[in-house]
């Protein structure tokens, strides 16, 4: 909740010409006190005491104050010459607050440097000529006089720029402020959406690949239940344990976003070539051949690209199953700046041309099942990592082809 002052500089604010009566009548009042009571300081007897004259001088230095918006220099120059002529016809020297509520008002309100330029112009002008014109057609006036005369309205003009200066930082740092607020909030939902794009992938990399390990066991169990009981128990068997190990999976992924550890990723079934030898025996269990190579030296790879080559090779052996019409094979290549990565599959000839994922040549084209979640989510994989991977029907084959920098 704002405080008192905040409230009532807001009220303020909100009306002008009341503040600018004030101050007119203000200073009206203050110079005539003054010059009744022969200024601030011990009497002096040659000042001139009140009368008519002084009253229209004081009116003159004070109720220009009403324009000092609309035409703040004109508003000093009159005070000022109105200031200077009291002095000139012996009245005290102190009546001066409407020139300084004027030179304030210029100093507080300039919007921009050349205003500011415009403000301390008019600021040397309005002292030079007041000392020279008091030097010369005011003699009487004593030098100590015409200082403080200078130095009071310099101080006032000087105030009121002070004062922009701290309106103009206070508004830069609360603008700084919400520019730093919206830009957190931007950064928040982009964590935001990439977290739900990663939750996305996983969830469709180990989730989707069971399923389809489940469905193809499963109809192979329905098939052999009679001719082949053994080899349905074996397919049963196969169902129950690819479920258990993606409930594992979810169950870890769950447990990993409440733990507020929204960037650890889902636990895959090992890591290295031990991880996709599994991988690739549970493809033989349902049925897919698959052949693993590696050439080049096999060594131990960062935690990111292990999971990115896992999930890579799965979604393709899936694809493979889904949609191929042979074996499939799957090739690395341990280079010594990047792991390359290839997995092959024969196709049947289909009438649209598409792909064994239900895509096009170059991977591009909508698939007809899943939606085509797949070969995005492993182009996500390989990006992430600086990496890139292409797909490509030709020859009657469908490949995979990747590139992880290590």
């Amino acid at each position: 909740m704002p405080s008192a002052a905040a409230q009532l500089s807001a009220w303020l604010r909100a009306r002008p010409l009341l503040v600018d009566v004030a101050l007119a009548l203000l200073s009206f009042g203050v110079t005539v006190g003054l010059m009744a009571s022969d200024g601030l300081g011990a009497p002096d007897p040659d000042s001139r005491s009140l009368d008519a004259l002084g009253v229209l001088l004081a009116a003159l230095s004070s109720l220009p104050l009403l324009a000092r918006r609309r035409a703040p220099y004109a508003v000093v120059a009159v005070t000022a010459a109105a200031t200077l002529a009291a002095y000139g016809f012996g009245y005290t020297a102190d009546v001066q607050i409407g020139t300084m509520i004027a030179l304030y008002g210029i100093g507080v309100s300039a919007r921009d440097a050349t205003a500011v330029r415009h403000g301390q112009i008019a600021l040397a002008l309005v002292i030079v000529l007041g000392l020279v014109g008091g030097t010369i057609a005011l003699h009487g006036m004593a030098v100590p006089e015409l200082s403080a005369l200078a130095v009071f309205w310099g101080g006032a003009w000087l105030l009121g720029d002070r004062s922009r200066l701290r309106r103009v930082q206070i508004a830069e740092l609360r603008e700084r402020a919400q520019r730093a607020e919206r830009e957190a909030e931007r950064e928040r939902r982009l964590a935001a959406a990439e977290e739900r794009t990663r939750i996305a992938r996983e969830l469709h990399d180990s989730a989707g690949h069971a399923i389809n390990v489940i469905l193809v066991q499963a109809g192979a169990a329905r098939l052999l239940r009679e001719r082949d009981p053994e080899g349905a128990a074996a397919a049963l068997d196969t169902v129950e344990q690819v479920a258990r190990t993606t409930i594992g999976e979810i169950d870890r992924l769950v447990h990993a976003l409440r733990e507020g550890e929204g960037e650890a990723p889902l636990v895959v079934a090992g890591r290295g070539l031990d991880a996709l030898e599994r991988l690739a025996a549970h493809h033989r269990d349902g049925g897919l051949p698959v052949a693993l190579d590696a050439c080049g030296e096999p060594r131990a790879l960062p935690g990111e690209v292990d999971r990115a080559l896992y999930r890579i090779v799965q979604e393709a052996l899936t694809n493979a199953a889904r949609h191929g019409a042979g074996p499939a094979t799957v090739a690395l290549d341990y280079a010594p700046d990047a792991l390359r990565v290839t997995v092959e599959n024969p196709v049947a000839p289909e009438a649209d041309g598409g792909g064994a994922d239900g895509r096009g040549a170059d991977g591009s084209a909508p698939a007809r099942h899943g939606g085509g979640h797949g070969l995005v989510g492993m182009r996500e994989r390989a990006a992430l990592l600086g990496g890139e991977l292409d797909v490509e029907r030709a020859g009657g084959a469908f490949r995979v082809r990747a590139r992880l920098p290590l």
